[in-house]
């Protein structure tokens, strides 16, 4: 077959199917058009997915008749003032979006100018452009794009359900809308309830508010403010407590130089910064936002401009690592605040049967009921008046006196922490004062505006795993030699891959040796493990020998090892503690970092403010 030249029809079309793979693409650069014409307001209605119909209205500087018919033609733009590919500072620039969208679908793009007094229109029909002819529209432009793939049908076999396609569209405004956040956006989906987002300040306030806008007021609420510089570059924006996590990583919006993307540099620093705080199959929520210098990251290595390349990318991960980081790790341990509607739903079950009070009995006077004054109940006729100067009860509620034992319903405490209210400055601590313990497992700590129920077990878990950490840091782990050496029996496959690793192990003070076939002879252990069950804990570091990724640098392979040491030397459910040791847990935890999850991800406290529990009890 000859060399000929492909058809301008056919070279656009191609060069859609790499900048318009679905609607949601289209919209993305539509939408993107709007903004950098300096629009402060823009609506976006959505039909079929984005199928039959995207149309965008913005209230930017519009274009003249001669613009437009450019407009359409490859390879025109207005963003590019120089042959410089290396200072973007636009969100599109390649002119390559309208007239690939027109090259498959039915687009129409009406456009008026600041300070012009007529509007004009154009259309693109699979490739075939129409003259520009006169139109009416306020200021700005509007682009409708209808029946999109229509000329290329084999595309459409690839698109996902109208649903699928509509969350995929509205997901990529939402992206914009957060990089933006003094523009105002009207969304209207389909059979969605339209959504709205006024205009907020572009300090850091104004980005808080876009963000509790488009994603919600629990995410604001569960968050914590970043900001980090280093070398040029800055991160800004939010990050979510390691107890509010998410199945998949959707919720992790990344924008650099106000740019949309997902970038496999910015993903894996947040997993780093995460590591320590959430287990493997969860992932953080954020809303982060890099700016550098433009000449310091190439934004034109994908035709979608959804990846980019960083001229410096461990400078970039290393303010990324220890931003988050020091911010996670600042400050008083916080868990999400979700806790109390999830109590809420229960408080709404329905009360079994067994616990509904027994009718009232139907002849009985209730206003001669209470207590009399030394405590014994008045049974049916008033008392007399008391002349020696103690109150009358009058029409005063009879106290209510419940069996618990008679119900099974006796208090679960094991401890009463004191009969004598806490000392003031304690109750002033963030983790308050200890006042019982549930179930040997929870400890129940009062504070000045509200209650602290704390995991006991994962609480010190995490407070062994962070020493174990410092230790290893500073000078090594003190070790404690047995008196004994303690012979283990494992698995014979357990024992040969656990040998592989006793240098690992060593660093971490826990010294043994192959002792025959099938197991091993302990002879040192770390000293912070105290009276661990070390014959159990040596299995489970057996079992987990596998897991653990040779691949993986010998830090992230220690911290492994150290996260099941930890396990095994902290307080375990089921031991009763004094109440010196549930305020001793409850003061540690305020100064360790880290202190609001466990080393598997799990919260060690829950937070439950007064005005919380006054709702459960529909009081407020």
């Amino acid at each position: 077959m000859p060399l000929r030249l492909l058809p301008t029809t056919l070279v656009d079309r191609i060069a859609a199917g790499e900048v318009v793979e679905r609607p949601a693409a289209a919209l993305k650069e539509i939408v993107e058009n709007a903004l950098d014409a300096g629009a402060t307001r823009i609506e976006i209605i959505i039909d079929g997915g984005g199928r039959r119909l995207l149309r965008v209205t913005d209230d930017g500087c519009g274009m003249s008749a001669d613009e437009l018919a450019l407009a359409v033609e490859r390879h025109a733009t207005s963003k590019l003032d120089s042959e410089d590919l290396l200072s973007i500072a636009t969100l599109g620039f390649r002119g390559e979006a309208l007239p690939s969208i027109g090259s498959v679908a039915r687009l129409a793009i009406t456009s008026r100018p600041r300070g012009i007094d007529s509007a004009h229109e154009i259309r693109v029909e699979g490739g075939v452009k129409s003259p520009v002819r006169p139109a009416a529209l306020g200021t700005g432009t509007r682009v409708e794009v209808r029946d999109l793939f229509f000329a290329t049908p084999a595309r459409l076999k690839f698109l996902k359900s109208e649903r699928a396609e509509t969350a995929a569209a509205v997901d990529a405004v939402k992206r914009l809308a957060l990089a933006r956040p003094e523009v105002g956006f009207t969304l209207v989906a389909d059979e969605r309830a339209p959504l709205t987002w006024a205009a907020r300040g572009e300090d850091a306030a104004g980005r808080r508010a876009r963000i509790a806008d488009v994603l919600g007021q629990e995410v604001g609420a569960n968050a914590l403010d970043i900001d980090g510089r280093r070398e040029g570059a800055r991160l800004t924006g939010l990050a979510g407590l390691p107890t509010y996590s998410k199945a998949n990583s959707l919720s992790q919006y990344l924008f650099v130089n106000g740019r949309p993307v997902r970038d496999k540099v910015l993903i894996g620093a947040i997993r780093a910064a995460y590591a320590d705080l959430l287990p493997s199959d969860r992932h953080p929520v954020t809303a982060l936002f890099l700016d550098l210098d433009p000449r310091e990251v190439d934004v034109n290595v994908h035709p979608a401009k959804t990846e980019v390349r960083f001229r410096d990318p461990g400078l970039i991960r290393a303010l990324i690592v220890r931003t988050l980081t020091d911010a996670l790790t600042a400050g008083v341990p916080r868990t999400a605040s979700t806790a109390a509607g999830r109590l809420a739903q229960f408080a709404r079950a329905d009360i079994p049967s067994s616990f509904r009070p027994a009718p009232y009995p139907g002849n009985h006077d209730w206003t001669r009921s209470w207590a009399a004054p030394g405590g014994a109940e008045a049974s049916g006729t008033a008392a007399e008046p008391d002349h020696g100067g103690h109150e009358t009860p009058g029409l005063r509620e009879a106290p209510a006196r419940f069996d618990f034992g008679g119900l099974g319903l006796a208090p679960a405490a094991d401890a009463r922490a004191a009969a004598t209210p806490a000392a003031p400055d304690v109750m002033e601590r963030p983790l308050g004062a200890a006042r019982a313990q549930l179930h040997e497992t929870y400890i129940i700590a009062q504070t000045r505006d509200g209650v602290v129920v704390v995991d006991q077990h994962a609480a010190h878990e995490r407070i062994v795993y962070e020493r174990l950490k410092a230790a290893m840091e500073r000078d090594g782990l003190a070790r404690q030699l047995l008196l004994v050496p303690l012979v283990v029996e494992l698995d014979p496959s357990d024992a040969a891959r656990l040998g592989e690793r006793g240098a690992a192990l060593e660093k971490l003070g826990l010294v043994l040796e192959p002792f025959g076939p099938g197991a091993v002879l302990v002879r040192e252990v770390p000293a912070l493990l105290g009276e661990a069950d070390i014959a159990t804990l040596v299995r489970e570091l057996a079992e987990h020998a596998a897991e653990w990724d040779d691949a993986l640098p010998l830090e992230r392979r220690l911290l492994h090892i150290a996260a099941t040491l930890a396990c095994h030397g902290s307080v375990r459910a089921g031991r009763r503690l004094r109440v010196e040791e549930m305020n001793a847990l409850l003061r540690e935890m305020e100064e360790t970092p880290n202190a609001a999850q466990c080393n598997h991800g799990r919260p060690t406290f829950v937070t439950l403010a007064l005005a919380d529990i006054e709702r459960l009890f529909a009081r407020r």
